[in-house]
Order: structure tokens, then C-alpha cells, then sequence
């Protein structure tokens, strides 16, 4: 079931890479050893903390393209590193840091909804997966289209 779960969190963050500069990391890094044995506080763990978790566009119009950076800081006492985030619709796209998260620095996760053929209240979930613990965060963004 390990193997499994390190496969698939392995091609996530390779299919996920989206090209450019980015630092190679070792998979033994995205591990998180807390997450299957249950949490020791004498790991060194990062923490992943959101400034808000929710972020409402408001009354926009069908066919807008609208983006949002959620911030973030690492307020664990080891290196973060986000392997990935995934939406719940095609119709929103996240892009994420892709180099360690050092602890105390800061970073965003850019958030972009395209409205159209949408009507109505909107809700889209963002499933950040990440080395942290937890090692999965949701972010949340609504919007009502007309």
C-alpha cells in the first residue's frame, strides 16, 4: 500500500512539472513518515499556513478570466515542498512553487477560475499535497456568474 501510494505521488509530481527552472528533488524528500506512523513532535516537520483559505470573486460576468494568490509560509522547522494541486473542475488551474520552501519563508499559490460556460453560485476546491502535516490543504474559491 506504501509503494502504491509513493508511485502515485511520485507520477503526480512528475506529470505535474510544468517545465522551466526547477530544482530536482529526491522522493525520499516528499515522504512524510509522520503521516503513516501518526505524528512525532521530535521530527523536524514543515507547516503549511494559508493566510485565508477562501477567496470570493464576487459578481462576475460569464467568460471573465479572474486569478487569485493564496499566501502561504512555511511555519514548520523543515523544508517544504508542494508536490502538486489539483482542482476539482478543468475549469480552474493552480500553479504552485516547485523549489524547498525553507522554514519561515513565505510563497503563493496562484489560483486561476475561467467563468466560461459557468451560471450562477460557483464553488471550486484546490487540493494542495505537500510534505507537511497534514499533508493534504484545500483551498476554496467561489464566484457568482451571470
Amino acid at each position: 500500500m506504501m509503494l502504491l501510494a509513493l508511485v502515485c505521488l511520485t507520477f503526480g509530481f512528475v506529470a505535474c512539472n510544468g517545465g522551466g527552472n526547477t530544482e530536482e528533488f529526491d522522493v525520499d524528500l516528499i515522504q512524510n513518515p509522520n503521516s503513516a506512523s501518526g505524528y512525532d513532535a521530535t521530527q523536524p516537520m514543515p507547516s503549511i499556513m494559508f493566510d485565508k483559505d477562501l477567496h470570493d470573486f464576487g459578481r462576475i460576468t460569464q467568460g471573465e478570466s479572474l486569478t487569485y494568490s493564496f499566501h502561504f509560509r512555511n511555519s514548520g522547522n523543515a523544508d517544504l515542498i508542494i508536490s502538486s494541486c489539483s482542482a476539482t473542475c478543468g475549469c480552474t488551474v493552480a500553479d504552485y512553487p516547485r523549489k524547498r520552501i525553507a522554514p519561515g519563508e513565505d510563497g503563493y499559490i496562484s489560483v486561476s477560475f475561467n467563468s466560461q460556460g459557468k451560471v450562477g453560485q460557483q464553488y471550486q476546491e484546490i487540493t494542495v499535497s505537500s510534505n507537511a502535516q497534514p499533508s493534504r490543504y484545500v483551498l476554496k474559491i467561489t464566484a457568482q456568474v451571470k
